[in-house]
């Protein structure tokens, strides 16, 4: 409210400046010259020049150029303004005769015995019109220079608030999906260890507590994601046997930037979904490296044979949204990667994410 308020009152301002500017230069600063003691009717004259070009500069603004050249009804437009230019010569010449003003001041430049410029006749009516159509054009110019910032901002508006329709719409999608997956996971562990399962609920209650009140913002800093990613890897180890194992290596943080949450769990949940096995020696191994700008994460997970994925199969609700966050979040400012070694034992994703400077510093 009070930017717009600022903006009304600075478009008020240079309207006045260019207003004062352009009636000293052109209605009164030739007049001044002539050191003679103009009649008041004169001034009068020139007021009604003056209020003549006001009023050409704001009918054209608010309903020339609103009504007819942005309908694309450009001759009805070009006709009106012409027609404008036209008839404000010979008006300024009724004006002066209802004023007696060609007498008054021929009566002012004898007195002090000047000889009177010469009248100038067809040259004023084309300096009149002259000024007509350079007083439209400046109109017609910053009427449309208005007209497309304020689209471009209305353009801006609704993309951000489709955006930020959309990304709700996905993190609401993602985290009933990491939700569900996890209570499926608690609840198979019921059967085995109760204790286990206690500890299992606990973690969940703390990590959907950080879900629920730390995230809503849009975004959190780089070290609670951490932490809520190492609640996820313990949880999942109370399921795992020893024939497992799961490395993560917590990025060194010199700073705090500020990221978008779960942006990686979905990738993590994808390695311990296939990335173990009940019977051979598996590895799961995550990393996250921040350097400078760079933030940059690497899953490597075992690959069975009974349920070993490709790149091109590489997907599920959670994959597919966090993919489009990552299109609308950071826009160019990202690589993702999904794929098996040589050897077909190893699946191994990558994403690199550039931070800008707000991020970075925003701590």
């Amino acid at each position: 409210m009070n930017i717009h308020k600022n903006r009304t009152y600075i478009t008020i301002s240079l309207h006045f400046l260019l207003w004062m500017l352009f009636t000293f230069v052109l209605l009164f600063y030739q007049p001044l010259s002539w050191s003679i003691t103009l009649p008041f009717q004169f001034w009068i004259k020139q007021g009604l020049v003056l209020v003549l070009l006001i009023i050409v500069f704001y009918f054209n603004s608010y309903v020339l150029v609103p009504q007819l050249l942005l309908k694309n009804n450009t001759l009805w437009f070009l006709i009106i303004i012409i027609g404008m230019a036209v008839l404000a010569g010979p008006l300024i010449k009724i004006a002066d005769n209802l004023l007696h003003l060609p007498e008054l001041m021929d009566k002012a430049f004898n007195q002090l015995g000047v000889a009177r410029p010469p009248k100038r006749g067809n040259k004023l009516d084309m300096f009149l019109l002259m000024m007509i159509l350079l007083i439209a054009g400046i109109s017609t110019s910053l009427t449309l220079i208005q007209k497309w910032q304020a689209d471009k901002q209305l353009r801006e508006s609704l993309e951000k608030e489709k955006i930020g329709s959309e990304l709700s719409f996905l993190k609401a999608q993602i985290n009933p999906h990491f939700f569900f997956n996890t209570l499926n996971n608690i609840y198979a562990l019921t059967h085995v260890d109760v204790d286990k399962s206690r500890k299992a609920l606990h973690k969940l209650s703390r990590m959907m507590r950080y879900l629920l009140y730390e995230t809503q913002s849009g975004i959190t800093p780089l070290s609670k994601e951490v932490s809520f990613i190492v609640d996820y890897i313990e949880l999942m180890k109370l399921r795992l046997n020893d024939t497992t194992t799961v490395v993560f290596e917590e990025p060194v943080l010199k700073h705090d930037p500020q990221i978008a949450p779960m942006l990686f769990l979905p990738y993590i949940e994808n390695a311990f979904k296939y990335g173990i096995s009940t019977t051979e020696p598996s590895i799961i191994s995550i990393s996250l490296e921040l350097q400078d700008k760079r933030l940059t994460m690497v899953i490597k997970n075992s690959i069975f044979k009974n349920n070993a994925i490709t790149a091109d199969e590489y997907g599920g609700i959670g994959l597919s949204n966090t993919k489009r966050r990552l299109d609308l979040l950071y826009p160019g400012r990202h690589i993702f990667s999904a794929e098996t070694t040589d050897d077909a034992k190893t699946f191994i994703v990558k994403l690199n994410l550039t931070l800008d400077d707000t991020e970075l510093y925003s701590s």
